[in-house]
């Protein structure tokens, strides 16, 4: 569990003008140190739909073998995140969202109006988190122990999947 390239996209109008001013990236660090990877790749951009396209392209042409979202997965008009995410995925990884939200429900009911989407693109895994970094700490450190597996097999590794 060890040596893998993840990527960081934080969507935000308000932090895309003062990128200094945003707390998820420390968050989302300190989470990786613990599985001894590392965060090659970070942006903060404004909720554009076709910016976070473009954006999301380029990361996956990158050496980055997962690209995280944090934010623009809410009911405002201008969370596309989920909709700009799912415009250019090979194909969706359903579960992954529902075992956030299923971990999520348990902290705070609001949980059930994020509409996080989990895919593949060009083999590269792709996830929208929430944008607040302590709800981007609950939910990548639920998930964090299952990315090393997910990305062994998306590079091709066919041993079975039982524990």
């Amino acid at each position: 569990m060890s040596g893998y390239n993840f990527a960081l996209i934080v969507m935000s109008d308000s932090r895309s003008k003062n990128p200094e001013r945003d707390k998820v990236k420390p968050v989302v660090d300190e989470i990786l140190r613990g599985i001894n990877s590392n965060l090659i790749l970070y942006d903060v951009i404004p909720d554009e739909k076709d910016l976070i396209k473009e954006r999301l392209v380029e990361y996956v042409k990158s050496d980055a073998d997962v690209i995280l979202t944090s934010g623009g997965t809410g009911l405002h008009p201008r969370d596309v995140t989920p909709d700009a995410t799912k415009e250019i995925l090979d194909y969706e990884v359903p579960f992954i969202p529902q075992a956030i939200l299923y971990f999520s429900l348990t902290k705070t009911k609001r949980a059930m109006l994020s509409r996080m989407v989990a895919g593949v693109k060009d083999g590269k895994l792709i996830i929208n988190l929430p944008g607040s970094p302590k709800a981007v700490d609950e939910c990548l450190g639920y998930i964090v122990d299952i990315l090393p597996h997910a990305i062994d097999k998306l590079k091709g590794d066919s041993s079975p999947c039982g524990e």
